[in-house]
C-alpha cells in the first residue's frame, strides 16, 4: 500500500505478481510515482479519462497486475489536521470522480475503469426527490431521509426517557439506550431496516448533522463553566477531582494493556492508552448536574463540593482528549508536539484577540434591551471559524467550540441570550442524532465469548473501583466523613456525552475497535445508570428542623411573621410586592418575606446552568455587580432590592430548581427550615387581556395541590388580578379594599385574621361579611340552591368567640373596618351578596368554607367552594384578586421530629451577602 496523493484523498493499492518487489527499476519508478504527488489533483481535475490514462501508462509499472482506486474507511467528523499525512479520503472529490469520468453514471455503485485503473465508489444522495406521484421513493434522497431519521430518534429517545423518568435516571442514559437500540444491536440486526432507514449513503449526512449540533452544544457547555468560579475552587475539590482524574487514568492504562493483548491486537499502543486512561477518568459535568438537581442535593454543601471537582475535572478532560488526539494522529512525536503547541497557540490568540471582542459585544448588550442580531450572528460563526481552526490543527472541531464558549462573558443578558438562541434546537433535535450515530457504530453482538465479557467486567470494575476509590481516598485526606465521601465517589463516576466523544475519536482514529468500543459505551452506560439509585440508598439527609410554635397566621403573641412567598416570573412581582405591603403591618417584629423563585428544572442548558450557580439560601439572579448597575440589573433584583429599602419588611431571595413532580418538596422543607407561618403560591392561571384566566400548565396545578395536602404551615393560593396594577405601589400611595367574606370554620378565622393584620395599614379598608344561615325550614323540601352550613359545635363556639375578641381588640382601634352580617338560604343569595361588596381590590376567603359549591363546574378543588367561583369565567368581569387561605391543621399534618442521627439544618435566617457569580 502506498499513499501518493494526501489532497486528492485516495490509496493507490498496487497489486504486484510477486510477493516482494525486488527489481530496482520498479522501486525507482514508484519513488518518482511519490515525488510527483502534488501534481495529481490538477491531472485528476482538468483531465479527460484518456488522458489521466495516458499518464498511469507513461508511469509503466513492470510487474504490475493492476492499480485499484478504493475509498479508505473514513472519519466524516474531522480531519487529521495540516500536520499528519493521514489521507482525508471523505472529500467529494473522491466521490464525484466516478461521474466524472462517465460510467456507472445513475446506478447506487458507480464503478469506472480507466485502463488499468479501476474506482469504485457509492453514489452521493440527492437532495430532494420530485415526490411519490413521479414514482420517486422519498428515503432514497437526503433531505427527506433526514427528516425521518431526526423523528424516529427523537420519538425513541423521549418514549426511552418517560420510560425511565420513575427511576430518576438522566435523559443522555436514555438517547445512548435510544441509539443502541436502532443500531446493529438491536433494531439494527435487521438489513432490511438499516437499508431503508439508515443507508450507508446517508450516513456522511447524518453525522455531519450530528456533529454541527454537537459543536454548538460544547459551546454551550462553555458558556456553563465560569472561569472565575474554577478558580475559587477550595481545596478540597481540587484534591478530590486530581485523585478522581489520576487513580482511574493510571488504572485504565493497566487495562489497556490487558485489551491489547485479547481484543485490541494491531492497535497504536501509545494513542490507546491515553484513551483508555482518559475515557476511564471523566466526570460528566452537565448529567451530575442533572443528577444533583434530581436528588435535591445540589444546593447542598456536597452537590457544591462535586460540582466544583466536576468542574475542573472536564477541564483536566479536555486537555488529555487533546494529548489524545494529537499523539493519534500520527506516529512522530514531533507532529503531536506541533499538533500541542499550535492548539495552544489557538487558545492564546482567542485569549487576546478573540475575547476582547467578546466583552465589546457583551458591553453593548445592556440589560433591557434586544441584543443585536448582528452580535448573535458573529459569534455563532466565530464558533464555527473556531471549530475549522482546531480541526485544521489536528485536535477536533468541538474544541474550538468550546474554547469559544469559554471565553464569552458571563455577565449580563448576552451569554444568556446566547442560550436562548441555541439550546432548544440544538439539545432537542440535532445532539440526538449523535448519539445515533454512536449507536449505529455499537455492535453489542462483538462481544461474545467468556473473554469478551470478562473483559467487560474488567473494565466496569477498573472504572468503578479507580475512580470510586481515588474520589474516596481524597475525600478522607480532606477529612470529609465517610458517607459524604462514598456518595462523592459515586457521584464523580458519571459518564454521558464527553464520554461518548471520546470514544468515538478514537474509533474513527482507529485507535478503538469495534469490540472495544462497544465495552467502553456499555460501561458508560452502565456506571451512570448505578449512580442515581445508589445515592438514594446510602445519603438520605434528613432536612427536618427543630418544631416550632407559629405555625399560623393567628396567634397569641404578636411575632414575627414569616412567610415563603413563591412566584414563577416576573409577571407575579407586582402583584406580590403589593400583597406584601398590604399585609407588613405595624408590628414591632414585622414581616420576614422568603421571596422563592419556582424554575422548572429541564435538560436545557439555561436551567442545567442556573442549577449550577444555585445555592440553599440565594437567588442565581440575585448579583451584586449587577445590583449596582443599574443600566444592566436584573428587574427582579430591582423590584425585590427598591422595595426592602422603601418598607420595613425583610425580604430574603431564595430559589427552587427542580422537577415539577417534586419541586414541592423544596417548597415545603423551605417552609420547615425557614419557620414559616404562611406560603404564598401563585394559581396555577394567569389573567389575559379580555380578563379571562388560563392556566400556564397542569404541572403547576398539581404543585398547588401537593403542597396544600402536606404543607407544615397554614397556606395560601394567590389568583392574580393584578392587584394595585401593573406596577409597585408605594407604600403613602396605598389605597385598597379588602373583603373577608366569613362563612365560619378554622381556614376562615385564618382569612379573617390576615384581614386584621392588613387593616393596621393605613391605606387598607377592610370589610368583613359574614354570613349567617336562615333557619332551616327555609333550607328543606330538596331545593338543591340551598345553602347547608352543618358545622361542629365546637367550630361554631370558635367562630363566636373570634369574632367578639376581632371586634374588642381590632374594630374597637379602628373605625374604617366594616362588619356585616347577611342572611343566606340559596346559592344565589350568596352570589347576591358577593356581587354587592361593589369595587374590592383583594377578596380573603377560606378554602373549606362550611357552604355547598356556588358554581356547577368545580374545576380548581383546592380553592374551595368560594374561592373556585371568585376564580371562576362567572366572576372575570371583575378586577378583584383573590386570596385562598388555608390554616395548619395539626392533626392532617403532624409535625415530624428529626431522627437523633439525622443531619439537621437549623437555619431560619438567610445571610445577607448576595450570591456572586
Amino acid at each position: 500500500m502506498l499513499i501518493i496523493n494526501k489532497e486528492f484523498k485516495v490509496i493507490i493499492i498496487i497489486i504486484f505478481k510477486n510477493a516482494v518487489v525486488s527489481d530496482p527499476s520498479i522501486k525507482c519508478r514508484l519513488f518518482w510515482l511519490w515525488l510527483s504527488f502534488p501534481f495529481w489533483p490538477f491531472v485528476s481535475n482538468i483531465c479527460s479519462p484518456p488522458l489521466f490514462s495516458f499518464l498511469l501508462k507513461f508511469v509503466d509499472f513492470d510487474g504490475v497486475s493492476s492499480i485499484t482506486v478504493r475509498p479508505q474507511a473514513f472519519n466524516p467528523l474531522s480531519s487529521s489536521g495540516i500536520f499528519t499525512s493521514r489521507p482525508l479520503s471523505s472529500s467529494p472529490s473522491l466521490r464525484e470522480a466516478p461521474s466524472r469520468w462517465g460510467k456507472g453514471r445513475g446506478s447506487t455503485m458507480a464503478t469506472a475503469t480507466l485502463a488499468n485503473v479501476t474506482a469504485t465508489c457509492l453514489k452521493p444522495m440527492k437532495a430532494t426527490s420530485n415526490g411519490s406521484w413521479q414514482g420517486d421513493n422519498p428515503l432514497d434522497y437526503a433531505v427527506p431521509l433526514a427528516i425521518v431519521q431526526i423523528c424516529l430518534v427523537i420519538v425513541v429517545t423521549r418514549l426511552l426517557a418517560f420510560l425511565l423518568r420513575p427511576l430518576r435516571q438522566p435523559r443522555v442514559i436514555a438517547e445512548i439506550i435510544g441509539g443502541i437500540l436502532l443500531g446493529p444491536s438491536a433494531l439494527g440486526r435487521s438489513q432490511r431496516f438499516l437499508d431503508a432507514v439508515f443507508p450507508k449513503q446517508s450516513l456522511t449526512v447524518l453525522d455531519t448533522l450530528a456533529n454541527i449540533g454537537l459543536i454548538f452544544f460544547l459551546f454551550l457547555v462553555g458558556l456553563e463553566l465560569d472561569l472565575r468560579s474554577i478558580r475559587r475552587t477550595g481545596k478540597r475539590a481540587l484534591i478530590i477531582a486530581a485523585a478522581g482524574i489520576s487513580l482511574p487514568f493510571v488504572m485504565g492504562i493497566g487495562t489497556s494493556v490487558a485489551l491489547r493483548h485479547t481484543v485490541a491486537e494491531g492497535v497504536p499502543g501509545g494513542p490507546f492508552l491515553v484513551f483508555m486512561g482518559v475515557a476511564l477518568s471523566i466526570t460528566a459535568f452537565p448529567v451530575l448536574a442533572r443528577i444533583l438537581a434530581e436528588l435535591k442535593l445540589l444546593t447542598t454543601d456536597i452537590g457544591r463540593m462535586a460540582m466544583s471537582a466536576a468542574a475542573v475535572n472536564d477541564i483536566a478532560a479536555w486537555i488529555l482528549l487533546a494529548l489524545a488526539i494529537a499523539i493519534s494522529g500520527s506516529g512522530s512525536l514531533l507532529v503531536s508536539l506541533w499538533v500541542l503547541l499550535a492548539g495552544v497557540g489557538f487558545v492564546a490568540f482567542v485569549a487576546i484577540c478573540v475575547r476582547p471582542v467578546l466583552d465589546w459585544m457583551a458591553r453593548r448588550s445592556p440589560s433591557g434591551e434586544p441584543v443585536k442580531e448582528t452580535f448573535i450572528c458573529a459569534t455563532l460563526a466565530t464558533v464555527l471559524a473556531a471549530g475549522f481552526v482546531t480541526d485544521t490543527i489536528g485536535i477536533h472541531a468541538l474544541f474550538g467550540a468550546f474554547i469559544i464558549g469559554i471565553f464569552v462573558p458571563k455577565d449580563g443578558p448576552f451569554a444568556g441570550v446566547l442560550i436562548e438562541k441555541i439550546e432548544d434546537i440544538i439539545s432537542g433535535l440535532f445532539l440526538p442524532l449523535y448519539f445515533v450515530s454512536s449507536g449505529l457504530k455499537t455492535n453489542v453482538a462483538t462481544i461474545s465469548g467468556g473473554q469478551s465479557w470478562a473483559l467487560l467486567v474488567l473494565v466496569i470494575a477498573t472504572a468503578c473501583i479507580g475512580k470510586i476509590g481515588g474520589t474516596i481516598l481524597a475525600s478522607i485526606l480532606a477529612k470529609v466523613p465517610m458517607r459524604e465521601a462514598v456518595t462523592l465517589g459515586f457521584l464523580m463516576n458519571t459518564k454521558g456525552l464527553v464520554e461518548l466523544i471520546v470514544l468515538n475519536i478514537g474509533k474513527d482514529r482507529k485507535v478503538l475497535n469495534d469490540e472495544t468500543f462497544a465495552i467502553m459505551v456499555l460501561m458508560a452506560l452502565f456506571t451512570t445508570f448505578i449512580t442515581t439509585p445508589i445515592v438514594m440508598a446510602i445519603y438520605k439527609p434528613a432536612r427536618r428542623t427543630p418544631s416550632y410554635k407559629h405555625r399560623t397566621i393567628l396567634r397569641d403573641t404578636e411575632s414575627e411573621l414569616r412567610v415563603l412567598a413563591c412566584f414563577h416570573g416576573s409577571r407575579n412581582i407586582p402583584t406580590l410586592i403589593n400583597l406584601i405591603e398590604s399585609a407588613r403591618g405595624i408590628r414591632r417584629r414585622g414581616l420576614t418575606v422568603y421571596a422563592m423563585h419556582l424554575m422548572e428544572l429541564s435538560e436545557r442548558s439555561s436551567a442545567i446552568n442556573m442549577a449550577h450557580k444555585a445555592r440553599r439560601n440565594g437567588l442565581p439572579f440575585w448579583n451584586r455587580k449587577q445590583s449596582a448597575d443599574h443600566d444592566s440589573a436584573d428587574q427582579l433584583v430591582v423590584a425585590f432590592q427598591t422595595f426592602q429599602q422603601l418598607s420595613n419588611v425583610s425580604l430574603r431571595p431564595m430559589t427552587a430548581i427542580s422537577d415539577l413532580q417534586t419541586i414541592h418538596t423544596d417548597i415545603l422543607s423551605s417552609a420547615e427550615q425557614k419557620r414559616a407561618a404562611l406560603i404564598l403560591l401563585p394559581f396555577h392561571k394567569m389573567q389575559q387581556f379580555d380578563g379571562s384566566l388560563d392556566s400556564i400548565g397542569h404541572g403547576y396545578h398539581l404543585v398547588n395541590q401537593r403542597v396544600l395536602r402536606s404543607a407544615p404551615c397554614s397556606v395560601a393560593v394567590l389568583v392574580d388580578r393584578g392587584l394595585g396594577g401593573a406596577a409597585q405601589v408605594v407604600a403613602s400611595e396605598v389605597c385598597y379594599t379588602v373583603a373577608v367574606l366569613f362563612f365560619g370554620g378554622r381556614d376562615d378565622r385564618e382569612a379573617l385574621a390576615l384581614g386584621a393584620r392588613m387593616a393596621e395599614h393605613p391605606g387598607i379598608q377592610l370589610v368583613v361579611v359574614r354570613f349567617i344561615p336562615q333557619a332551616i325550614g327555609a333550607m328543606l323540601d330538596g331545593n338543591r340552591d340551598s345553602v347547608s352550613i352543618r358545622m361542629d359545635a365546637n367550630e361554631i363556639a370558635a367562630d363566636e368567640a373570634y369574632i367578639a375578641e376581632f371586634r374588642k381588640k381590632v374594630m374597637a382601634n379602628n373605625s374604617t373596618i366594616k362588619l356585616e352580617q347577611t342572611a343566606v338560604g340559596l346559592k344565589s343569595d350568596v352570589v347576591a351578596a358577593i356581587k354587592a361588596v361593589g369595587r374590592c381590590n383583594l377578596f380573603l376567603v377560606g378554602q373549606s368554607a362550611p357552604t355547598v359549591a356556588l358554581t356547577d363546574k368545580n374545576d380548581c378543588p383546592e380553592l374551595g367552594p368560594v374561592g373556585n367561583y371568585l376564580a371562576s369565567s362567572e366572576f372575570s368581569a371583575t378586577s378583584s384578586s383573590v386570596l385562598v387561605i388555608k390554616q395548619y391543621d395539626p392533626a392532617a399534618n403532624p409535625v415530624v421530629p428529626a431522627d437523633d442521627g439525622a443531619e439537621i439544618y437549623d437555619d431560619p435566617d438567610t445571610p445577607r451577602t448576595p450570591f456572586v457569580k
